[in-house]
């Protein structure tokens, strides 16, 4: 058996070995079919065949004369192609247009797009560095993003990426290659780089490896010099050449030369290997067997060009066998001094022609046979599309690196113990803290990258107070050749901090960074998020609160962490993320933006909060119009509204299932099990169903407020008060306080009041003045209270609340009406509903302030059956419950406190025909809703402040924009 295994493995070895030294590895571009390349050829002239050899460096932000002086080379010389570099999409496009309209034969267009288009160009989103993608575990994401860079490259004119980077990056001093490597791994690199590569030739865009035959382990530039690289050929075998060899295999179709020396290949003095014949020829095409093209890397570059004069250097490149003479630094020179060296007999014509037949044959390939000028229009926005931004984002959650994490820390769980800051560090980070307060209520700081002894003692002792701080440290995202460095003192400083209080370090630079650090296991969390960029801070936000997973791999080693370290988390909050992900065509979604719009410069309301999700992923959250129609302070997204009538799914009837869970509520009981006093009055009898569900009987509402009025409307003053006592400590509104017994004769009125002579649907708030005082007396503890202790602390809910003025900046409440009938006075976070304000800001009916997004977390609870983040709030029969059509057989729509559809044969309701009968949600009367389909995954949550300035103005309503809105939602389903 050991015999057979042996001889076998033998073979396999032979096999490669003559694969290689025989060429058996095809490049992509290989093809049977030479008639276009060989027609095009007999009709070059021997000087034009060796400038098809050429490829030069075009911008499109240079002024005319650049133009102009690539035009001459393109008219007079003939050359093969262009690389360009800096400028922006339109330009190179109209540039690409013009120039290929003026070359004799089609230009081969080539870009360093090694993060795509972005690397060179402005206005285009970037994709991740290669080092933030050598964490990623999945190759299916590295190919997919290849994918998308050659539709990119497409649809501008290129035709080939100088890309992957297939170096191995084992030096962290390495000054030029770095973060553009996938890492250390032979393996991975070798893994990750043929999955680039077949991301862009499945696409149609030829790969250009580099730097052949590895500059990964370097500490000088070979811009700047001729790095000389010492290793054995053992050494430079089975890691630096070992990915090349892998991608030779996998139908390359090109590779770049470095400008390095080797002296265990070639030890000539001060000669390169871009330069010499054993690297070239020997090894790359006769060892490794590779037919692909081959380039060198820019002849302007110092590692060769001080050495050599023009002319002579391109000479020497072509003569060890390199095929494409980029960015030579006179092309005419070199056109004259490579006739000559044909003449002299040191190249044959046949060399050059057969050279110019390949790329002519690589050209066809590209289709540069049948070219189409570019189609400009929207170019910018076509390159910029929502595949691109999904795949980005995939590949910066994918990357994402937990490399400590004691006690399971991360994701944060029980948020009702946790009181949370957050410190940043350093540059950007406008968009991590933003998404951290998306889940929790969190107080932030921020230093800059050293601060002094003095800022630290400040700062410490205000953290004193807080038993877990996030600590953020942001760091240049411009390039991936800038230095990322940890201050001495910053590190002191957060090792002084992981004494006082439990910390969680997040890296937003590269991974060396690491290195800066004294100690890291000091800390409670690691987490390497390799880039400073919007996304990276919006997704290791959502991943230290459990949005997303982490599962990424560091693609290096580093002082405290090997190569490969990390953990994985799960993920069991809401996730924000966009259309594409959850298969919405966003540009149906344009339609809400005019809705809303619509709405507001129609007066329907000032502005407006929407947000839906899907899924559990928050794919549109937007804010529109202003506070008031003064037009002084714009609505965001961090504003909140008063939410009215939604207060009863959002306070009331979560601590009712609550009691119910616990044995002491049913919706089968009388009103009088629950308070004995009631079975005094006509409302001991009604079924808690049937009064949930506005089928009891009882009046729509009492004006509870006008009994106080004096009839010239002035306020009886044996009631009210313009401050703060004892007797009146009930806060009405601003400056206006309540005798303390009124909240006892808004109950009696409402015992006292008459049924309705039959049990018929009729909405009442009634109901829910006696639930308050149901739960309150059950409990021992005021409404507000209980639910902030018993949900929304747990759910990490930072505005959601009664009384906000006494927890938020005045700023973010939106106002609502100017109330000249009772309050005289502008509402400004004191609620509109004249009753729950009488109970001092806390009702049962109303008083409840939210913005969207923890509203929408609260539907989300309900939507998962009663469980989110890990936590088991409510049984899943419990909701089905509530949720349920208490009364369908009796024409009410109505479930146990919550809203539903309007039933088949119903006209109206709070939605549109589109959603599912297991639908739930509610409305309020300022211009709100919130609304949970089970059946798609669908909530949304829709924020206004219709009544102001004036409760009469019914647009919202007379308009259909919650319910138009909720069906263009729906059309986008409809269209996935």
């Amino acid at each position: 058996m050991i015999n057979r295994i042996s001889i076998a493995f033998i073979f396999l070895v032979i096999f490669v070995q003559t694969a290689f030294s025989q060429g058996l590895w095809k490049p992509v571009f290989h093809s049977e079919n030479t008639h276009w390349a060989d027609s095009v050829l007999l009709n070059l002239s021997e000087e034009e065949r060796i400038a098809q050899l050429f490829m030069v460096a075009a911008y499109s932000n240079k002024a005319t004369f650049h133009k102009e002086e690539i035009s001459a080379l393109i008219k007079d010389y003939k050359i093969g192609g262009l690389m360009f570099l800096q400028g922006s999409p339109t330009e190179q496009a109209q540039l690409t247009n013009h120039f290929q309209s003026i070359s004799k034969t089609p230009l081969m267009i080539a870009q360093d797009a090694e993060w795509g288009l972005a690397m060179r160009l402005d206005s285009v989103m970037r994709f991740p560095w290669q080092m933030t993608l050598g964490a990623i575990q999945d190759k299916d994401l590295i190919y997919k993003m290849g994918e998308q860079i050659a539709k990119q490259c497409k649809l501008l004119g290129v035709n080939i990426n100088f890309a992957p980077v297939a170096d191995i990056n084992s030096n962290p001093k390495n000054p030029i290659i770095g973060n553009r490597s996938f890492g250390e791994s032979p393996q991975k690199v070798s893994t990750f780089s043929t999955a680039y590569m077949q991301g862009m030739q499945d696409n149609g865009i030829l790969a250009c490896a580099k730097h052949f035959p590895g500059h990964g382990d370097t500490d000088s530039d070979s811009h700047e010099t001729l790095p000389v690289i010492r290793h054995s050929r053992y050494r430079l075998n089975t890691t630096e050449i070992a990915p090349f060899r892998h991608l030779i295999t996998k139908g390359l179709g090109s590779i770049m030369v470095a400008h390095l020396r080797i002296p265990v290949i070639d030890a000539t003095k001060n000669l390169a290997s871009s330069l010499s014949k054993k690297v070239v020829t020997n090894l790359l095409k006769k060892e490794l067997g590779f037919q692909g093209l081959i380039f060198t890397d820019g002849l302007n570059m110092k590692g060769v060009s001080k050495y050599f004069d023009a002319g002579e250097l391109d000479v020497k490149a072509l003569l060890a066998g390199n095929e494409i003479l980029l960015v030579s630094k006179d092309v005419p020179v070199a056109i004259e001094k490579i006739q000559k060296a044909i003449l002299d007999g040191k190249i044959t014509q046949e060399e050059i022609d057969a050279r110019c037949k390949k790329i002519l044959m690589a050209k066809k390939w590209m289709g540069l046979d049948s070219i189409q000028p570019i189609n400009i229009k929207n170019i910018t926005s076509r390159i910029n599309n929502s595949d691109v931004e999904l795949v980005n984002r995939k590949l910066v959650e994918n990357s994402l690196t937990l490399l400590q994490n004691y006690e399971n820390l991360i994701p944060f769980q029980r948020l009702d113990t946790l009181k949370i800051a957050a410190i940043t560090i350093g540059g950007n980070s406008e968009h991590f803290t933003n998404m951290l307060s998306n889940y929790a209520p969190i107080t932030h700081f921020s230093i800059d990258e050293s601060p002094s002894s003095e800022i630290q003692r400040e700062l410490l002792d205000k953290l004193v107070g807080f038993n877990l701080v996030v600590a953020s440290i942001h760091q240049s995202n411009e390039s991936p050749w800038k230095t990322h460095k940890i201050a001495r003192n910053t590190d002191l400083f957060l090792q002084t901090l992981a004494i006082q209080s439990k910390v969680v370090v997040s890296v937003f630079a590269n991974p060396y960074t690491i290195n800066h650090f004294l100690f890291t296991n000091n800390f409670d969390g690691f987490i390497m998020a390799y880039q400073n960029s919007k996304i990276a801070q919006e997704l290791t936000a959502q991943a230290i609160f459990g949005g997303i997973v982490m599962n990424g791999r560091l693609p290096v080693s580093t002082l405290h962490f090997k190569n490969k370290s990390g953990l994985n988390t799960k993920a069991f909050r809401i996730k924000y993320t966009i259309p594409k992900e959850v298969g919405i065509n966003e540009f149906l979604l344009y339609k809400i933006d005019s809705l809303a719009e619509n709405a507001i410069n129609q007066k329907a309301t000032p502005g407006c909060q929407i947000l839906i999700t899907k899924e559990g992923k928050v794919f549109f959250h937007k804010s529109y119009g202003y506070h008031t129609y003064s037009k002084k302070r714009q609505v965001k997204n961090t504003d909140i509204y008063d939410l009215a009538s939604i207060t009863k799914i959002a306070a009331t009837i979560p601590m009712l299932m609550q009691m119910s869970e616990e044995g002491d509520f049913s919706l089968n009981y009388k009103m009088g099990k629950l308070d004995k006093s009631l079975y005094t009055t006509n409302k001991g009898h009604l079924r808690v169903k049937e009064v949930l569900a506005h089928q009891s009987g009882l009046q729509s509402w009492i004006p509870f407020y006008r009994e106080t009025i004096e009839e010239d409307t002035t306020l009886r003053d044996t009631l009210y008060r313009n401050s703060y006592s004892e007797k009146y400590p009930i806060k009405v509104a601003e400056d206006l306080y309540l005798h303390h017994s009124y909240p006892d004769s808004i109950l009696k009125q409402v015992l006292e009041s008459d049924l309705l002579e039959e049990k018929e649907y009729q909405y009442s708030d009634l109901g829910y003045y006696l639930f308050k005082d149901i739960i309150e007396k059950h409990y021992n503890q005021s409404l507000d209270k209980l639910v902030k202790e018993n949900f929304y602390q747990s759910l990490g809910l930072s505005t959601m609340g009664f009384l906000p003025k006494l927890r938020l900046e005045k700023d973010r409440i939106i106002p609502t009406e100017k109330d000249d009938y009772f309050r005289d006075q502008l509402l400004i976070g004191d609620v509109h509903d004249m009753g729950a304000a009488m109970l001092g800001g806390v009702g049962g009916h109303a008083g409840l302030f939210s913005n969207a997004n923890d509203l929408s977390i609260m539907m989300q609870m309900y939507l998962q059956n009663g469980k989110y983040a890990d936590k088991q709030y409510f049984k899943a029969q419990t909701i089905k419950e509530f949720t349920k059509c208490q009364f369908c057989p009796d024409d009410n729509r109505r479930g146990a406190g919550f809203d539903k559809p309007a039933l088949p044969e119903q006209e109206g309701g709070p939605t549109c025909k589109c959603v599912s009968y297991l639908s739930f949600g509610h409305s309020g009367f300022t211009g709100t809703l919130a609304w949970a389909d089970p059946e798609t995954e669908i909530v949304y949550v829709f924020l206004s402040n219709r009544i102001h300035p004036d409760a009469s103005n019914t647009k919202l309503l007379d308009m259909d924009v919650r319910t138009n809105i909720m069906q263009v939602i729906y059309d986008c389903l409809e269209t996935e």
